[in-house]
């Protein structure tokens, strides 16, 4: 399994299980685009407050995962390499949330969304 979190170009972050799609043989294979298996928007809010005197720093975000394409039946969709801005790996407890909520129960009911908090420096 390789979960990807992936930034889009209409700004939209998304964690999925990432496959490669390529074209070509040997020495010419070229990445085309990516399959995204049940692929979920990725959406922060409210920031928490650290306690102490320096108010500025944040200790962590409510993370709240989404269906992608919620009204689609295939939980794998391709999507062209031209789409995506950036692929990194994601922070540890959002691999953990993702993996436990999502891969492990599946999306049984797809119009809900999982919510948890979760610190910023993981």
């Amino acid at each position: 399994m390789t979960i990807k979190l992936i930034l889009l170009k209409s700004g939209e972050d998304i964690i999925a299980d990432l496959k490669e799609m390529t074209v070509g043989e040997g020495d010419d294979v070229k990445v085309i685009g990516y399959y995204l298996s049940k692929p979920c928007i990725v959406k922060m809010k409210n920031p928490t407050i650290a306690p102490g005197e320096n108010h500025q720093k944040t200790a962590g975000y409510e993370v709240t995962l989404f269906p992608w394409m919620p009204l689609s039946n295939d939980d794998t969709i391709p999507i062209p390499a031209d789409w995506l801005v950036t692929l990194v790996e994601p922070i540890s407890s959002l691999r953990k949330m993702y993996t436990e909520d999502i891969v492990e129960h599946g999306q049984d009911n797809q119009s809900s969304g999982t919510s948890k908090s979760t610190d910023s420096d993981n």
